[in-house]
């Protein structure tokens, strides 16, 4: 058996162990516990972005994050069109990869490149917006872990929206973490995964579906498995049932994950508690030497990073080091800077935080 280790990565994260137990039991997808389980998800999944049915639908999907964002592609564009033309608003790996995406599926899109250690803004939006009036879909990260910047989604997609643009957000690594009303922030369709904020575990993604919208999108698919639309329509017609084999015990820790979120005072109870750990983590961190990559204003409370304090640093040793002493944090990723990256989310709090620090202070002379 592995070690425990905390991981300090923004997901998979380290879970509690009653989220881990929830996975202890076998059901039949056909089960009608299972069924209902399935059902209080979708339901509670709703409640958290401030949305219900019929007007929206938590669609889950088998998969990565990842899954979830090109089924959302894959159903609402059509392909090679010229009535349809996708806008990404890029700043960072994961808006890449949703126009890497596009290219795939030979969907029409423009791409607004923002520098990495740079929020995507309104501004920046609107002026591309005013030169691309061919655009009728709109995509965005709200928290891209490339470097943990938090971009602005409450400026942006009302504007987008009242444009008459559709709006698909990445929110994988903050739903369930940073407040996010789907009516007050005008979007059409957000995407997350089981194994983020939420604290569960890897398995399936979901989407919250503007019903109006993808009801419109049957047989636009390429693709059988990421088809939303017909996964909507068998969660529709047959409450809790997935179309293809799903994840149960995913879902049965997802679910007691969800109990622990409300049992913990809901998001904005979350949001605290990330954002201090996020806090003690940088003023830890630069009272031993090390210098978070971007400004207080535009840091999430999911994951910093920081540069490497010096030209000898040597990230695989202090990775290793910290992994000694149960400690697993990420490399860096971006290109701005050599750096490396600490998640301050998942069942993490301020003593798991001071132990850290204490343990990143005692490998000092075996890094630098």
């Amino acid at each position: 058996m592995p070690q425990p280790y905390l991981l300090l990565t923004p997901g998979p994260l380290s879970t509690s162990d009653t989220v881990k137990a929830a996975m202890q039991v076998d059901l039949s997808t056909w089960d009608s516990d299972y069924l209902a389980i399935t059902e209080r998800i979708r339901s509670q999944l709703l409640t958290l972005a401030g949305v219900s049915a019929p007007d929206y639908s938590a669609v889950l999907l088998q998969g990565s994050g990842s899954y979830g964002v090109e089924a959302v592609l894959n159903t609402i564009l059509p392909k090679q069109s010229k009535d349809a033309c996708l806008m990404v608003a890029s700043n960072g790996a994961y808006g890449a990869r949703i126009a890497e995406m596009a290219d795939r599926l030979q969907i029409n899109h423009v791409d607004l490149i923002v520098p990495e250690t740079k929020p995507v803004t309104a501004a920046l939006v609107t002026a591309f917006l005013d030169q691309h009036p061919e655009v009728t879909h709109f995509a965005m990260i709200h928290c891209e872990t490339t470097t943990g910047i938090l971009n602005p989604i409450e400026t942006i997609l009302p504007q987008v929206k009242d444009r008459g643009i559709i709006t698909i957000v990445d929110a994988m690594s903050s739903f369930g973490g940073i407040p996010i009303n789907l009516l007050d922030l005008k979007i059409d369709f957000l995407i997350s995964s089981a194994n983020k904020c939420i604290q569960g575990v890897p398995g399936f993604a979901f989407v919250m579906a503007n019903c109006a919208i993808l009801e419109t999108c049957q047989g636009r698919s390429t693709s059988l498995s990421l088809d939303l639309y017909d996964q909507h329509m068998s969660f529709k017609m047959h409450p809790g049932k997935w179309r293809f084999t799903s994840p149960t015990h995913t879902v049965l820790a997802f679910d007691q994950a969800l109990s622990e979120l409300i049992a913990e005072g809901g998001v904005a109870q979350r949001y605290q508690r990330y954002t201090a750990n996020q806090r003690q983590l940088v003023n830890g961190m630069q009272a031993l030497g090390y210098q978070a990559l971007l400004p207080t204003a535009v840091q999430s409370p999911i994951i910093t990073t920081f540069k490497t304090p010096n030209p000898d640093f040597d990230f695989n040793r202090f990775y290793q080091a910290l992994k000694d002493r149960q400690f697993v944090i990420y490399p860096g990723k971006t290109t701005a800077a050599p750096s490396f990256r600490i998640g301050t989310i998942g069942v993490v709090d301020q003593p798991e935080i001071s132990a850290l620090l204490a343990a990143i202070e005692s490998t000092q002379k075996l890094t630098h």
